[in-house]
């Protein structure tokens, strides 16, 4: 094994695991190495492709992008996509392998552990620095015997482990205790660091706590990381929704409004509308007054036949049509392009047992989910009419499409993009419908906002539409996520003892790529 290892474990989860591994790949990078980031399994809804048309969790394309690299399944090699709360679809190497319950995918999961080994071992042969993700924590004592995401990865690695705790949902001191002595002698003995995170206040303050967690594990405390409230990066799952603070100012020019359905998945496609100046973003829930709003989009989802239930009964459809009356624009992306259609029909009962459901019937189109899964990034070019595709006309926007349904347009209705590439193969061929007054968009196309001049023309023309001055930046997404990386490296690497980190990976202290060099 060539490369330098470093394992990131958590308390629990949404400790912070993924965000502190994103920054050490971003310092290490800084620091000259060729770094990657692994993750073995990873469950989670918001999810990215890959060039080669793998798919993978958006964490660890966060952290390749951190990293200076690109995407790779061998990254993630296991994918978890929960499709209620007792199923998930399983990705394995980028590819649906099987939709299994959780007690039917924990008998199988050792059987995964050799693709598993086979990824870490690329990596390792490919890099000088691996920066490994655990799950969840490592005291999960019911599912210890079946690991394949935390002690058994450290071993197979033979990584040094930073175990992190959050403070910010009380009680760190008791976690980071409690974890260590769950863990078996040897499992302990490869926890070298403690790290705190989310700290809000004065450090000093933490002194008589660290004293004490040190003494009584005899762990050094590699740092206490604050919370970052300014940070703005791609997000893992839907629990960073719920702390999430979304603009709610009344002086805000624009209104965004966003279904937050039950099952939403790559809602990263919004993330990029934090970044406006003038611009209010909110989630509602279904069942929830949507209220006036300048623009409602309806967003992916990773069971669009439930959610769609769940629209009806709860009266969201008819808010959403009532929006449609008043003449508000409406975007569907992927599964909200599904649900803005005639009807969706799900014959192989791949998301439920319910075979045909009613769509919200904003689009002249109907959907059949299929077993098949598309996984790929494409170019497109704008090809629909009206106020907001009109103006942006043949302008040229990437994305990447991850869905199961085929969306068949009915008669008199227009295609809202045409791909022109999809992978590495030329084409020609339509995408997604748009309305006959052009404010109703539906598309297949994730990362749409991304594109600095279509989510300049898409908010111009909002602003335009109140009299507002026609101001939006054209500033691609990319450009914000490097910032918030840089931001977010400087300050882990302020926050940890970075000396003695580089020690326990066995990296020296003299002069190599960036400053230091890797001991043979």
């Amino acid at each position: 094994m060539k490369a330098k290892t470093l394992m990131i474990q958590g308390t629990s989860s949404d400790a912070g695991k993924s965000l502190l591994v994103a920054a050490l790949c971003r310092i290490m990078s800084d620091k000259g190495y060729k770094v990657a980031p692994f993750k073995s399994q990873n469950m989670a809804l918001n999810s990215f492709v890959t060039e080669e048309g793998h798919e993978i969790g958006r964490a660890q394309a966060l952290q390749a992008a951190a990293a200076r690299i690109k995407p790779s399944v061998d990254m993630n090699p296991i994918l978890l996509k929960p499709t209620d709360s007792q199923r998930a679809q399983v990705i394995v190497r980028g590819k649906v392998y099987k939709n299994l319950s959780a007690k039917e995918y924990h008998s199988e999961k050792l059987s995964l552990l050799k693709i598993v080994e086979e990824s870490l071992k690329n990596l390792l042969n490919n890099f000088d620095m691996i920066i490994i993700e655990g799950a969840g924590s490592p005291a999960e004592i019911n599912l210890k015997n079946e690991d394949i995401a935390n002690m058994r990865i450290a071993k197979m690695a033979d990584a040094p482990v930073i175990l992190v705790g959050d403070i910010d949902r009380g009680g760190v001191f008791a976690s980071l205790i409690g974890t260590l002595e769950l863990l078996d002698l040897d499992e302990r003995a490869r926890i070298r660091g403690l790290a705190i995170n989310k700290f809000r206040g004065d450090v000093s303050l933490l002194r008589p706590g660290i004293d004490f967690l040190e003494a009584k594990t005899g762990v050094r405390i590699v740092g206490v990381i604050p919370y970052m409230q300014e940070l703005k990066i791609d997000s893992e799952d839907s629990l960073a929704l719920d702390k999430a603070n979304f603009k709610t100012s009344t002086d805000s020019m624009i209104d965004i409004a966003v279904i937050r359905l039950p099952h939403i998945s790559n809602f990263t496609d919004i993330d990029v509308f934090m970044h406006e100046q003038g611009v209010n973003l909110r989630y509602v829930e279904p069942g929830s007054q949507i209220g006036e709003t300048d623009l409602l989009i309806v967003p992916g989802t990773k069971n669009t036949v439930d959610d769609m239930r769940v629209l009806h009964e709860t009266g969201m459809t008819e808010e959403i049509r009532r929006l449609r009356e008043l003449g508000t624009p409406i975007i569907g992306i992927c599964g909200g392009y599904q649900m803005l259609g005639k009807e969706i029909r799900d014959n192989y009962g791949i998301e439920s047992s319910k075979s045909v459901i009613d769509g919200i019937g904003l689009l002249n189109c109907i959907t059949s989910i299929i077993p098949s899964k598309v996984t790929v990034q494409v170019e497109a070019v704008v090809c629909g009419g009206g106020a907001i595709l009109g103006p942006v006309g043949g302008k040229t926007v990437t994305g990447y499409e991850i869905h199961m349904g085929v969306t068949k347009p009915l008669e008199n209705t227009f295609a809202a993009f045409r791909i022109k590439k999809r992978g590495n193969i030329k084409g020609d061929v339509n995408d997604g419908c748009v309305s006959s007054d052009g404010l109703v968009i539906g598309t297949y196309i994730h990362g749409i906002f991304d594109n600095g001049e279509f989510r300049k023309g898409l908010l111009d023309f909002l602003k335009a539409r109140k009299g507002l001055e026609q101001d939006s930046s054209e500033v691609e997404y990319d450009v914000y996520r490097q910032k918030g990386l840089d931001y977010l490296a400087k300050v882990v690497s302020d926050s940890l003892d970075m000396d003695y980190i580089f020690k326990i990976m066995g990296v020296s202290d003299h002069v190599g790529p960036g400053g230091l060099s890797i001991r043979s």
